[in-house]
């Protein structure tokens, strides 16, 4: 039987230690302790930190894995970059995880090798001149952590006088001791959801994204496919080739985030792993096929084809959250009747478990995924199932 080990046990590492239990994959996973959903689910787990590598390392030789993988955060993606490497599985490397765990030198990356991108700067995380440091840039900006991932530490700012509150947020959310500050692209947000596969770009799939507006812009949904003029989908698709090319990624899953502005997109940043809020579903929907079983396979080092021309399935996503409190659940309802094109609703939370006010993505509190012959009946459909959900949240005193 192959190893399979798994960096996460929350809701979104969830569908992978399932799909590897029903493909018959011993799964390993690899969490800080906590209430995670995916620890009764897995053959094995070690409550380690995914991001010390080294621990992680000397785990993954003790079991003798086939095999590494994580969905839907970045925090563990140099940790597996370095046990690809050291124990030569399939998966991208340690200094393209490096990359693409920290946002300046992916950034510094996307400028040395000319893809679009937003002007930015590095300052030093105890900088006392940050307003001249950024003089050269144009505001609205934005203060991000380079080592975070769900949007956390990631602020806007529209004026000096907001520099201050900006930096404490990203202090907070950060291991480094520097950040970035960049140019806010006005403009419209989407992104894609690609594949690179033994040196080849197997599939780009743009998608639309639904997004809270908090302290920056946080997805809380998706749908495919995309309206976008042929001339922009073209674009995009050649920026975030190049932007894959420069990054060093092969072997793995890419999540990227673009701006539109003008008719030409910006890359904002690209995670070396599928997509959270949702995405890999998507992807499962659209083309027809099980994208959890090929991230799977392709970490095990098995042959993969993405056979991505015989489907394209309209599809729609929403996170639930709680956008006017934190408190207890009270109850939660699903009154939907049966309806084949609600392909999941799903509650992250029971009846007396505390959540939080949503500002970011791991505030979610269970998502709903609907599909469609077209992308109007798709989100008609997220729409109307979103109007039969009742979360009743007692406020926290």
């Amino acid at each position: 039987m192959k190893k399979i080990m798994i960096l996460g046990a929350g809701v979104y590492q969830v569908p992978l230690i399932k799909t590897a239990k029903r493909l018959g994959i011993y799964s390993i996973v690899v969490s800080i302790p906590g209430n995670y959903p995916g620890f009764p689910l897995a053959d094995k787990v070690y409550y380690e930190d995914t991001t010390d590598y080294e621990k992680v390392l000397e785990i993954a030789r003790d079991e003798q894995i086939d095999g590494i993988v994580t969905a839907g955060t970045d925090v563990a993606v140099i940790t597996i970059g370095k046990v690809c490497d050291e124990l030569k599985l399939c998966g991208l490397s340690f200094e393209a995880a490096k990359v693409a765990a920290n946002k300046f030198l992916m950034k510094s990356k996307y400028e040395a090798h000319g893809v679009r991108t937003a002007k930015f700067r590095e300052i030093p995380l105890n900088a006392d001149d940050v307003p001249s440091r950024v003089s050269a840039l144009n505001f609205p900006l934005i203060f991000k952590s380079v080592d975070s991932s769900g949007s956390r530490g990631i602020v806007r700012v529209d004026t000096e006088a907001d520099f201050d509150a900006a930096i404490r947020n990203v202090k907070e959310n950060t291991r480094s001791d520097y950040y970035l500050v960049e140019e806010f692209i006005e403009g419209e947000e989407f992104g894609a959801q690609a594949f690179v596969y033994r040196g080849e770009v197997s599939f780009i799939l743009p998608h639309g994204d639904y997004v809270f507006k908090g302290d920056t812009g946080v997805p809380i949904g998706h749908f495919a496919p995309y309206d976008l003029a042929p001339s922009v989908i073209e674009d995009a698709r050649e920026q975030l080739a190049a932007a894959i090319r420069a990054m060093g990624l092969d072997n793995c899953a890419i999540n990227a985030d673009f701006i539109l502005k003008d008719g030409k997109t910006y890359v904002l940043e690209i995670g070396g792993r599928s997509g959270a809020t949702c995405l890999a579903e998507l992807v499962s929907i659209y083309y027809g096929f099980d994208y959890y079983e090929k991230i799977l396979r392709c970490a095990l080092g098995e042959d993969v084809v993405f056979d991505c021309g015989r489907s394209a399935v309209p599809n729609a996503s929403m996170l639930l959250r709680s956008e006017k409190t934190s408190g207890t659940i009270k109850s939660q309802t699903d009154r939907n009747p049966e309806n084949p094109d609600i392909y999941d609703v799903q509650f992250d939370y029971k009846p007396g478990d505390h959540v939080e006010k949503f500002r970011v993505g791991p505030h979610r509190i269970g998502h709903v995924i609907t599909k469609g012959e077209t992308i109007e009946q798709a989100v008609a459909t997220l729409h109307k199932a979103l109007e039969n959900i009742e979360i009743d949240i007692t406020p926290a005193s």
